[in-house]
């Protein structure tokens, strides 16, 4: 999300500025209620600026005192005085990254490096057909003579990561303090989303004022702005969060994706409560394996990482709940657990779920430490069994938010289920529905809760993105054969690959039977047109992998493509509305 930084230019600030204001407790409290542990900022910069004057003889105290207008983390968007931040590249030491410090430095107040600049010019200055180390003696002299001749200072500040928030959030509060919302942050493969939206429509509903930032976009509930990642950068999440302070938001849901906690992107954001749902195959073209994926998770409920966090709520259905558990515990959180199984003793159980699709019907039983167990009644308009562990984790975030139980029952019937997530298209006949499940765990959980109310045959339409985890697409494809009767095979953003390479190794390892049961059409829209045209009156249709998103990826081109547009064409030509 692109947001204004207008106002925040007619004044500049020095880092010696933000110091004396971080460390200024009265000044803290005055400021922002929510914005607090300043003294660490101050500390690190102190810190920071100290470590500098080794790398920069003489130049400490210019430094400390070089005003600037504000911090930017892309040399393209760089105007004159801003501080540029060199973040690492996924390739260590690339021309990009010595690209981006040439460009930065013709313009920035000065440049914030979490890359060893020395090292990064030596590369540049060691010829590839040599054999010479990329640490000689005369490498580093050249480079060093390089990083000397630049018109701005350099610094270089390997942990910048573990304040960088703090750092880009003091910025904008010293010009205008606002009081910044209270956070709920979910994380997970699946359903973060649907329960970010969940968490801001109850709240909202039963009278806070809320906002959203994730996959489906950012900003006010009814408005939301369509963002280029589920959790931005370290500037975009500091930005949005300050915003919507300024517009007196008082709660803001959003999603914690592996990358964002991985790459420390949100630190500095105040969250109260976190949220776990679960974990499955995704993302390994990043994380090494599983392991490290479930780690960059277990991130968000580390108080060394988040420490205004007060209340975890975690799914112990899923297998990888343990960590995330032991995570909580560690950091003394309050931890409530929530289930679909009635024989487990979670804090927020469904102890009966009777579905159908107009939603589902909930024996909700509450058990909490020292309290009495309690029973309720709830009736949600969502679609979907897996949906219902959706709401528990909502519910349970708002009862951490100090809002009844009781309150929340009676605002449950009004919930609007995410865009693209169990999305019906309305038809004379048949059902048809659109989700963004793309996942092998995802698309299973979706067939099976549509498998219990289809009369006929349940159909799955989906496909697997290009340049991503390759190992998930037979995966994928089995995920669909076990839950549906009929498949069709099709393209989702297949970005830079060919489809049908894509669409071949989906097929590994199929069956002559699973192959009668499959059709294969690498258009999307000719795949949803078959889907349409051959499924019987009683049959469910279930277009998945794209959900929300309104568009194909296809060699670096975002072509217009929205599968619930695509999908109402087609009911309209085949007389099905």
């Amino acid at each position: 999300m692109t947001l204004s930084t207008s106002p925040l230019s007619s004044t500049t600030v020095t880092l010696q500025q933000l110091i004396e204001a971080s460390g200024n407790d009265k000044d803290r409290q005055s400021h922002s209620q929510n914005y607090k542990d300043k003294h660490s900022l101050a500390q690190a910069l102190t810190t920071m600026l100290t470590a500098s004057s080794s790398q920069l003889p003489n130049a400490k105290t210019s430094v400390a005192n070089i005003p600037f207008e504000q911090f930017c983390l892309d040399s393209r968007q760089l105007a004159d005085n801003d501080v540029f931040v060199l973040l690492k590249s996924h390739i260590p030491n690339c021309q990009k990254s010595r690209d981006h410090l040439y460009q930065a430095a013709e313009q920035a107040a000065f440049i914030l490096s979490e890359i060893d600049p020395l090292a990064l010019l030596a590369t540049a200055n060691v010829p590839p057909h040599t054999n010479l180390a990329l640490t000689t003696d005369n490498a580093k002299t050249i480079a060093q003579q390089q990083l000397d001749a630049l018109p701005c200072p350099v610094l270089y500040v390997p942990n910048i990561r573990d304040f960088l928030g703090d750092l880009i959030q003091a910025r904008l509060q010293y010009q205008k303090p606002v009081t910044l919302p209270t956070v709920v942050a979910v994380t997970g493969t699946n359903g973060k989303t649907t329960i970010s939206q969940l968490v801001a429509q109850l709240t909202q509903l039963t009278g806070m004022s809320s906002a959203v930032m994730g996959t489906a976009g950012n900003g006010r509930l009814g408005a939301l702005v369509q963002a280029s990642h589920t959790t931005g950068d370290a500037l975009a999440v500091q930005q949005f969060l300050y915003q919507m302070g300024t517009e007196n938001a008082e709660l803001l849901a959003l999603e914690a994706s592996s990358h964002g906690l991985d790459q420390q992107r949100l630190q500095g954001m105040p969250v109260s409560v976190a949220i776990y749902t679960n974990l499955s195959r995704d993302h390994l073209d990043y994380h090494a394996d599983m392991a490290e994926y479930a780690a960059a998770k277990a991130r968000l409920f580390d108080k060394a990482h988040f420490p205004e966090l007060t209340h975890a709520i975690i799914n112990i259905d899923d297998e990888h709940a343990q960590m995330m558990l032991d995570t909580a515990h560690a950091s003394q959180l309050t931890v409530w657990t929530y289930s679909l199984d009635p024989a487990k003793m979670a804090t927020f159980v469904a102890a009966k779920i009777k579905p159908s699709l107009q939603g589902v019907e909930i024996a909700l039983r509450t058990d909490f430490k020292n309290k009495e167990t309690n029973n309720i009644n709830i009736v949600s308009p969502l679609l979907g069994r897996f949906n219902v562990a959706n709401l528990l984790a909502a519910i349970a975030a708002a009862v951490a938010l100090g809002i009844s139980l009781e309150r929340i029952a009676t605002v449950i019937p009004q919930l609007q289920g995410a865009v693209g997530r169990m999305q019906r298209v309305p038809s004379n006949d048949g059902c048809f529905i659109v989700d963004y499940a793309h996942t092998p765990d995802a698309l299973s959980q979706v067939l099976a809760s549509l498998k219990t109310h289809c009369n006929g045959q349940l159909w799955a339409v989906f496909g697997c993105g290009g340049d991503r985890d390759a190992g998930k697409r037979p995966l994928m494809a089995q995920a669909g054969l076990a839950g549906a009767d009929k498949v069709v095979l099709t393209a989702d953003n297949p970005r830079t690959e060919d489809p049908n390479a894509i669409l071949q190794d989906m097929q590994a390892g199929m069956t002559s039977e699973q192959y009668q049961r499959t059709h294969i059409e690498p258009a999307r829209q000719a795949a949803i047109e078959y889907a349409v045209n051959q499924a019987a009156p009683d049959d469910i249709v279930v277009i998945a992998g794209k959900g929300h998103e309104t568009y194909q990826e296809i060699n670096h081109v975002r072509y217009d493509f929205d599968d619930r547009v695509i999908l109402q064409n087609a009911l309209k030509k085949a007389g099905r509305v």
